[in-house]
């Protein structure tokens, strides 16, 4: 079974080509690539993002409290009509990530989101996370708002799977055609050639890591890709006044 409740600090850098190979290159001395990855270069990732009509999750996000959260339905390529995806709830609380989801069909989990009544119980479901989300859609009216995929490789510390650090490039969003079955196109989030290098511990991060981290003068950025989707979609005069003053 997928592991399915997350608790680790997430840290994040913006890579051009030339810095994402360099350390690449090093980061294989101390971690070995995800299983899939020693397969395939690359494993796709797409999400559909919910949020409030006037979107007051990702204003809130972007206004850096110390409490977010948000939610996020998620599939591995492209699903086909009736396969299951991941439908997560995402928490931030000074600084520690906590991700909770559950499987669910695609169907299941947009109805879950529309209606706020939980879908039948089947094996493949966990109920208690399903009862978190439940009590999380009683205090919002959420609605499908935007598409985020991009190319992933994840890695992970040999003889230790509690650090894990992921690539990702290609960003691409869109505000329209909102099904993980649609398609993975979209316009892109960041030019070509840059990448978003994600660190992932429960802990602190190893000695090696920091000296490393240091010596190639990696400094850490905050970036979200919704957050920076909802600023490119803010700066095109796509949202009121009002809303734009929190972007």
């Amino acid at each position: 079974m997928a592991i399915e409740v997350f608790n680790r600090y997430e840290n994040k850098y913006l890579l051009d080509d030339e810095a994402y190979r360099r350390v690449y290159d090093r980061l294989l001395e101390y971690m070995e690539l995800d299983e899939y990855n020693k397969q395939h270069p690359f494993y796709s990732i797409g999400n559909i993002y919910f949020d409030t009509p006037n979107d007051a999750l990702i204003r809130k996000s972007l206004s850096k409290p110390k409490y977010k959260e948000k939610l996020r339905l998620r599939a591995y390529g492209v699903p086909k009509p009736g396969a299951k995806g991941y439908l997560e709830l995402k928490k931030k609380v000074f600084g520690l990530v906590n991700k909770r989801r559950t499987s669910l069909t695609l169907d299941e989990a947009f109805d879950f989101v529309r209606t706020g009544v939980e879908p039948e119980h089947k094996d493949y479901m966990n109920t208690q996370v399903l009862q978190e989300i439940h009590y999380f859609l009683q205090r919002y009216d959420l609605e499908p708002k935007v598409y985020l995929a991009y190319e992933r490789k994840a890695m992970f510390c040999i003889g230790n799977r509690d650090l894990r650090i992921t690539f990702d490039t290609n960003i691409r969003s869109r505000r329209y055609d909102l099904r993980l079955e649609d398609g993975d196109y979209g316009e892109p989030l960041l030019e070509s050639g840059r990448w978003l290098m994600e660190v992932k511990a429960e802990k602190t991060i190893p000695m090696w890591l920091s000296r490393m981290l240091s010596e190639h003068r990696m400094f850490r950025t905050s970036f979200s890709k919704y957050g920076n989707e909802y600023k490119k979609y803010a700066a095109n005069g796509k949202i009121g006044k009002e809303a734009a003053i929190y972007a």
